[in-house]
């Protein structure tokens, strides 16, 4: 029988978290051992899954960029392919590769207190121990996307497609597509499709905001152009934080004047064919769901080009000739695109046992977004809702540094969050606290937050910053254990 492999750190997923967390424990904790398991048999996670035409970040690249590792490229909002080589190259650059085991999906984790660490046990058999256990696989479900069942779907007679499996081979030249969605995913596809495609429309049964802004960031550019690299970085990085965060916590105190000002924008972009109300109306405030980002407007220039339009409407059945609608009109189809959301999933479908008790994430309690009550030694990565993934990345694999610092400084060999702690905190709400289909979908199955910290996840990267970087590990809610009885608590 082969003996599993131990490490002291063990990264689950070679994305841009996974590979970011991999570089932060290198820098941090040089003596420290880790692997990365990889369910894939390549790095760039989401980027890499995901290549459907136009596919592009919602974030700009100086906050979804890590922080110690400059964005070079001249576009602010870049393409998927651009941030596949980003992460490839700064795993190379940092000499991650090495480290990540590629095809170990992770199917189960188990903790023994008795002998401080996770056993972790892969798809195909093998079998790892680490003392700490990361989270970094994110929460999409990598099989597949929400799929609705259509009336009808059967009778179609072209192709149906969801972008998170897209063919290759897909031949939309000159054809008529129908892209069902009106999310990020459907804001994309229909610009990238227009061109080739004969007509391209956008059916949607509600509508988003819908946010156009520059691809390229002229005052970044005028800052790189005059500072060197480095400094340059970590001067647009800050500056599109702080306004990122002013302009969140403007439009979610004054959502009246933000829902305004955002269709005001979008009726300036559009065709006199195409009216603001009912295609650009939610029901909802900004910020309950998150915003739409179209690079250099291109969403609009395609509706103005006459390459592509939007209806809103519910769908009845599909036909085989395309798309009927409830007010009886017939949309005509030779490939329907059903950009339906995404299936969210906790800690990457892993089944996690602590001291022989199966772990039920829909009952857990978050601690600082990252870790849970009763759950010793194991953080999941969550980046945020309403800015870049990575700015919240990069805080939770710094506050695993400091904390795996700690335990080796003070003899500790666990760090648990009191359970007791968090009947206090208030109401649980879902961890991902957005009013969107595919977050209210997977609810019940995710883990919770509460009220007030620290089991209260904040959408605000500022007072993250402070709190994760500086403040006292030791809060009387993280109870740490020694070697001789670690599920003690010691203080």
């Amino acid at each position: 029988m082969t003996s599993a492999e131990h490490v002291d750190v063990l990264i689950v997923g070679a994305g841009l978290s996974g590979v970011g967390a991999a570089c932060r424990l290198q820098e941090r904790l040089p003596g420290k051992s880790y692997a990365v398991l990889e369910a894939r048999d390549t790095i760039g996670g989401t980027w890499d899954l995901f290549r459907y035409p136009g596919i592009r970040s919602d974030s700009d690249m100086f906050t979804l960029g890590y922080p110690f590792r400059p964005w070079k490229d001249a576009k602010a909002i870049a393409d998927g392919p651009s941030i596949l080589s980003y992460v490839r190259e700064t795993a190379a650059a940092y000499g991650i590769e090495q480290h990540i085991r590629f095809g170990h999906r992770v199917v189960g984790a188990s903790w023994s207190s008795d002998e401080a660490r996770w056993t972790v046990s892969t798809a195909h058999g093998a079998t790892f121990t680490c003392r700490f256990l990361y989270l970094c696989s994110g929460y999409y479900d990598y099989a597949g996307g929400h799929v609705v069942d259509f009336p009808g779907r059967d009778e179609f007679a072209g192709e149906i497609v969801h972008p998170q499996h897209w063919p290759a081979e897909l031949d939309y030249d000159g054809k008529q597509v129908v892209v069902i969605g009106s999310g990020a995913t459907a804001v994309t596809l229909v610009p990238a499709m227009a061109p080739r495609a004969a007509r391209v429309t956008m059916l949607q049964r509600s509508p988003s905001y819908i946010v156009a802004r520059p691809g390229r960031d002229a005052l970044a550019d005028r800052i790189r152009a005059l500072l060197p690299e480095n400094l340059a970085h970590r001067v647009v990085r800050g500056k599109n934080v702080v306004m990122g965060t002013f302009f969140f916590q403007l439009m979610r105190r004054l959502p009246d004047w933000a829902s305004r000002t955002l269709r005001d924008r979008v009726a300036a972009q559009l065709p006199a064919s195409i009216p603001v109300d009912p295609h650009f109306v939610p029901g909802y405030a900004p910020w309950d769901q998150r915003l739409c980002l179209v690079p250099d407007a291109d969403l609009f220039q395609a509706l103005r080009s006459g390459k592509a339009d939007i209806v809103t409407d519910r769908i009845a059945r599909f036909t085989p000739g395309g798309v009927l609608l409830d007010s009886g009109r017939e949309l005509p189809a030779d490939v329907i695109v059903t950009a339906t959301g995404l299936r969210l999933v906790a800690f990457g479908g892993i089944t996690l046992t602590v001291d022989g008790r199966e772990i039920e994430p829909g009952e857990q309690r978050a601690y600082k977004g990252m870790m849970f009550g009763g759950i010793p030694n194991l953080a999941w990565c969550v980046g945020y809702t309403n800015n870049s993934w990575t700015l919240r990345a990069d805080l939770t694999s710094q506050y695993v540094c400091r904390l795996l610092e700690h335990l080796d400084r003070r003899g500790f060999v666990s760090c648990t969050p009191d359970t007791a702690a968090a009947s206090g905190a208030g109401r649980p709400r879902p961890i991902v606290d957005l009013a969107s289909g595919y977050v209210k979908r997977a609810a019940a199955d995710l883990p919770k937050q509460g009220g007030r910290r620290p089991w209260m996840m904040r959408q605000n990267y500022l007072l993250d910053f402070a709190d994760m970087r500086f403040n006292r590990l030791d809060d009387g809610v993280m109870r740490f254990g020694r070697a001789d009885s670690p599920a003690r608590a010691s203080r």
